[in-house]
């Protein structure tokens, strides 16, 4: 027995959205990653304050990442990538509050400074060429969210 696909009915088929091959996204997955580790490192005190702050401006950035790809205009997918912008640069704001109270070492907080630069130029650089007078020519193969498997 087959399925719409003509596969066997067995097989499951996996898509994959654009926004998923994404270099800024793939980037934001390794940042929040980055993110949630420092914050396993607060003390139970900032629990419900810092930890929860910069997990869930961290998590902002890669669902607005995903949510904005999928928009109908270069306009609305710059403006989410704008709020992923102001949410990276929360968990920074976060980072300074962790470490001017000597939650972690300047050493533990390299990785996630580092990558949070290279993420906030990439993400910069993906608004500019959304600017950009052509960038919906250049971008009318990314409007569909899913790509299908072959």
């Amino acid at each position: 027995m087959t399925g719409d696909r003509g596969l066997p009915s067995s097989v499951i088929v996996i898509m994959t959205y654009k926004f998923q091959n994404l270099e800024i996204y793939k980037l934001a997955l390794e940042y929040i990653d980055l993110i949630y580790s420092l914050a396993e490192k607060l003390p139970r005190s900032e629990d419900f304050n810092l930890k929860s702050q910069i997990t869930r401006a961290g998590t902002s950035i890669v669902l607005n990442i995903a949510e904005g790809s999928t928009s109908q205009s270069d306009a609305e997918q710059s403006r989410f990538l704008g709020m992923a912008l102001r949410s990276l640069i929360e968990t920074v704001a976060c980072q300074d509050v962790i470490e001017r109270r000597k939650y972690v070492t300047v050493e533990d907080l390299r990785a996630a400074r580092e990558l949070g630069s290279k993420l906030f130029a990439k993400v910069q650089a993906m608004k500019r060429f959304l600017s950009h007078p052509n960038a919906s020519e250049d971008l009318s193969a990314r409007r569909s969210p899913v790509v299908r498997p072959s």
